[in-house]
């Protein structure tokens, strides 16, 4: 079953975005803060990738040259350079939408530049959102996952265990997600901070034993790599791009942060203290070639130290693992209020911070998904393979939208923005398509949730469409049936009767069936329209619209941005400052609950419209989602064929 309620209308406002336009602590603490939520998953990437990418350079014989070694440093260095510094902190930072960023912020953003021509976007957009739950379910399997087996390297008797740990440290991650991340994030920041700062400083005594390794910082050695190399450089690039994931969540938590705590932070702490570890490993392993088994533990001394470093490493994953999590909950709510997916329950764990929400649904998908990932794979090695194709999906899609945001919203010229944008494009398409050759090694699981996400989000957007399209078509125009109450009226009650309705210029059914059943009218009666804007937020003065249409009749619309969780009743709380006078108390709301069944010729594939139907009846209910009075609402039923 599903309630009659808006389909979301796009909106024509222009984007007046300021990357720090929701940041209000200090300066300080909102670095702090970002280097412990914005850079977790970057940021315990020398866990694995180094490790990944010079086994694949090493071929069939498995023994590191050094060139393999100084080849696959610099291919890392300036990945870190070109993708994650110029294309994200430089360039994609400032293509906010009104402050906020992420893949469907800027999918909002590019669709409101383009206006009625956007259904090319919006199926970008639900790409980049679908490939992001792959990347949120393989996240936390592989980071903790790498972590732990830092305890073969402190003593093997501890290998049997590894796999159990890491699924008893996830499930109880995802445990704690209902009490809200407030007072654990709290730490994620100095917790991080010392992370970065212990994996910099182990890296500085094999760079001094071992000076060659700083030729890595010369492209040409990168360049001359991929040359020589053939097919084995080009399968390496796939495991580099291990190095820069989490490059998303930069762009992503630009509300969360602001622009210049993200940028202070990356450039002064992380990506130097990544560049140190990565130099520390080519060092460490061009000394040793054999330490390319577990390079990145080995820069610790053995026993206590190095334990300690797996305690760290741990702590580390679990942080980028919430991050991730965290992200899959925004970017749900977006998608839910962009009319992509069907209403899920919103629990908010902050009275101060609206960001900090938890959707219990997504949270029990995304274990499941997450345990049998750690299940099926057993090893960071195996899910590296499987890692790369959500993200670098994800930042094909983002460079594909940027370029129309910056031809469009910045106005550029289409040449100017392409220059700008085709090297990077050209980037993302070449990792791409090295990540895709591990489809049969693993690189089918993102791709599998990533067309199943991709499958849901593209049938309820045009499932919502055809049945807004049907039901229009049966219904009674609203201003007809207003002037023949007004002319005939029936018996009327006291107090105020508000119908809820996707389209405002349509009689609500539920007030054509409350009419048929009851034959009766309120003495006041508001027909209720709730809208999401293509903006992350609405200014309260623009919340609330007001129109009277007759003696008895008024028309409210509520107006809320795609960040937001709409609450009707604080909404109305504005409408009474308005002039509308109402009692919450002698107030009922109607709503519509229609039972969906499949028509015998629909716009669908009959499978299509069952599992719009399912997804319909898996809603919530719309009395809890807009936050009404459940007290105070009236449901009337009625059968709708699609």
């Amino acid at each position: 079953m599903t309630s009659d309620i808006a389909i979301p209308a796009p909106e024509t406002a222009a984007a007046n975005g300021h990357g720090d336009a929701h940041t209000t602590a200090g300066f300080g603490a909102l670095t702090l803060g970002s280097i412990g939520v914005v850079y977790g998953d970057i940021g315990t990437s020398p866990l694995y990738a180094f490790r990944e990418a010079v086994m694949a350079a090493s071929g069939a014989e498995g023994v590191p040259t050094p060139a393999a070694v100084l080849g696959v440093l610099s291919l890392i260095l300036w990945a870190l350079i070109v993708v994650v510094t110029l294309k994200y902190v430089v360039i994609l930072l400032r293509a906010d939408n009104n402050g906020e960023g992420g893949t469907l912020a800027l999918m909002a953003l590019a669709q409101r530049a383009v206006g009625t021509r956007g259904t090319t976007i919006v199926l970008l957009g639900i790409i980049s959102g679908a490939l992001f739950y792959g990347d949120a379910a393989i996240t936390p399997a592989l980071s903790v996952l790498s972590a732990l087996e830092g305890m073969k390297d402190v003593t093997l008797h501890f290998e049997p265990y590894i796999v159990p740990l890491t699924v008893i440290i996830l499930v109880g991650l995802f445990a704690v997600q209902s009490r809200g991340t407030a007072r654990v994030a709290a730490f994620f920041g100095p917790i991080m901070c010392v992370w970065f700062a212990v994996i910099a400083i182990a890296a500085i005594h094999p760079i001094i034993q071992q000076p060659q390794v700083l030729f890595a910082l010369n492209p040409l050695y990168a360049v001359s790599f991929m040359i020589h190399h053939g097919i084995i450089g080009f399968v390496t690039l796939g495991a580099v791009f291990l190095a820069v994931t989490g490059a998303e969540a930069l762009y992503a938590d630009l509300g969360h942060f602001g622009k210049r705590p993200i940028q202070t932070a990356w450039l002064f702490i992380v990506v130097p203290s990544l560049a140190l570890n990565y130099l520390g490993q080519g060092a460490l392993v061009l000394g040793d070639p054999g330490a390319i088994v577990s390079p990145f533990f080995q820069l610790f001394p053995q026993g206590f130290f190095r334990g300690c470093m797996v305690v760290l490493a741990t702590a580390a994953t679990v942080i980028a693992s919430q991050a991730v999590i965290t992200g899959a909950y925004s970017l749900t709510r977006q998608a839910i209020q962009l009319g992509l997916l069907p209403r899920f329950e919103i629990r908010h764990t902050s009275e101060a911070h609206s960001g900090q929400i938890f959707i219990p649904r997504i949270n029990q998908l995304l274990l499941v998904a997450v345990v049998l990932l750690v299940l099926l794979f057993r090893s960071s090695s195996a899910l590296a393979s499987a890692y790369g194709i959500s993200v670098t999906g994800t930042m094909v899609v983002t460079a594909m939208m940027g370029f129309v945001v910056i031809w469009k919203v910045w106005r550029w010229s289409p040449f100017t923005a392409a220059a700008l944008i085709a090297p990077f494009l050209f980037l993302d398409l070449t990792f791409l398509a090295a990540n895709l050759l591990k489809v049969f090694e693993g690189g089918w699981v993102p791709l599998a949730l990533g067309a199943l996400m991709i499958i849901l989000m593209y049938t309820w957007r045009r499932g919502s469409r055809l049945l807004f399209e049907k039901s229009r078509k049966l219904e009674f125009p609203l201003a007809d049936l207003v002037a023949m109450l007004e002319k005939r009226p029936p018996q009327r009650v006291p107090g105020t009767a508000v119908f809820l309705t996707s389209d405002p210029l349509s009689a609500p059914t539920a007030l054509m069936h409350s009419l048929k059943h009851y034959k009766v009218l309120h003495e006041k009666n508001v027909i209720l329209t709730i809208e999401t804007a293509q903006t992350p937020r609405i200014d309260p003065a623009e919340r609330v619209k007001l129109e009277q249409i007759s003696p008895t009749f008024s028309k409210v619309t509520l107006k809320f941005g795609f960040m937001e969780s709409p609450n009707v009743p604080k909404a109305l709380a504005i409408a009474r400052k308005l002039g509308w006078q109402f009692d919450i108390m002698s107030t009922s709301f109607f709503l519509s609950r229609r039972a969906l069944k499949p028509a015998a010729h629909s716009g669908m594939p009959r499978w299509q419209d069952r599992l719009f139907i399912s997804l319909s009846r898996s809603a919530n209910d719309a009395t809890d989602y807009f936050q009404i009075p459940s007290g105070r609402v009236v449901e009337v039923g009625t059968q709708v064929t699609i």
